[in-house]
């Protein structure tokens, strides 16, 4: 948790950082673009604040309303960053960014060229802020990339794509996707200002602001994905889930399985429920002893186990009725 933290408030830092040397160069230039991009990156600071609020409101203690805590507050935070400030900020870039190639009458040329600061000297204004975002982005994408990859090497994942799928830490998650982006766009953004003051063609910066509102949504749309499946409450990963069930099989006096179910209550914290046919002939005593040491066995196997609920089952289960998948 406090790694995660530490992520955000690299995060945070940066995007401030960001804000304040975007506005110097609208006050410098004059330019609306670098306002907007003021605004833009603002809002890129609300983020880490609602990732903030999410970590502090996931740590309060269980209470009776909600008795195993309120972890999944993350997950809520995290969604809500990507659909009202990724989405939004996606669409208004896009939008921005088509208005500007289909109507580029009173938006190009020359006019748009000074009024953009694209003109000796104003432009290497923009170079500066643009430069300066890559440089402060870079340094929070690092910070988040630790994150990330200690996630990797403690679950053993193959890579980035296999982390986005299974990761819980969607704390993380969102801020190295939101690092990542801001970073490309932003040297999207160079690029296009770059092609646009050589040419004084200003339809390579529209193409660049359409080209980062796509982006920014398709993300949103993967991120807000993510948070779904976990708010709706999915189980562990099956690799995952399977060593678990391996150590419930193998454990002595078990007969079968008769239920088994995991389920994400917050990051990296794994409810696991278990109905268990033990052999004939066990002393009551006995079993509880049994199955304390199975709890124990079973939360030392996985870090990201907080409860463990190993129920016996007293009752003759057809074995037809047990799905052998699970």
């Amino acid at each position: 948790m406090a790694e995660s933290k530490s992520v955000v408030v690299a995060a945070l830092i940066a995007n401030g950082a960001i804000a304040v040397l975007k506005f110097f160069g609208f006050l410098l230039t004059g330019s609306a673009a670098m306002l907007s991009e003021t605004y833009h990156s603002i809002s890129d600071t609300g983020n880490q604040v609602f990732l903030l609020i999410g970590i502090r409101y996931s740590n309060r203690d269980a209470s009776r309303g909600h008795p195993f805590g309120y972890g999944k507050a993350e997950f809520f935070y995290s969604f809500l960053v990507s659909v009202l400030l990724f989405g939004i900020a996606g669409w208004e870039s896009a939008k921005h960014g088509y208005d500007a190639i289909t109507h580029p009458g009173g938006h190009g040329g020359a006019e748009a060229a000074t009024l953009l600061g694209y003109t000796f000297p104003s432009v290497y204004v923009n170079y500066v802020v643009l430069l300066g975002a890559i440089a402060f982005e870079t340094y929070a994408l690092k910070k988040a990339w630790e994150g990330m990859k200690a996630d990797i090497e403690q679950h053993e994942w193959s890579g980035l794509r296999e982390a986005f799928r299974k990761t819980s830490n969607v704390t993380t998650l969102t801020a190295f996707t939101e690092d990542t982006i801001a970073l490309v766009g932003a040297g999207i953004a160079l690029f296009g200002v770059y092609l646009t003051r050589v040419t004084g063609n200003y339809i390579y910066d529209a193409v660049s602001a359409l080209l980062i509102g796509l982006m920014l949504m398709g993300f949103a749309l993967a991120l807000a994905w993510e948070n779904k499946r976990l708010l709706l409450g999915e189980s562990l990963p099956k690799d995952e889930e399977r060593k678990l069930r391996r150590i419930v099989e193998d454990w002595d006096g078990v007969e079968r399985i008769v239920d088994f179910r995991t389920v994400y209550f917050g990051p990296e914290q794994v409810m696991l429920a278990t109905d268990i046919a033990f052999e004939s002939g066990i002393a009551t005593a006995e079993m509880d002893e049994r199955i304390t040491d199975l709890e124990h066995a079973l939360m030392e196997a996985n870090e990201s186990l907080f409860k463990v609920y190993v129920e016996p089952e007293g009752r003759s289960v057809n074995r037809a009725d047990v799905d052998p998948s699970r």
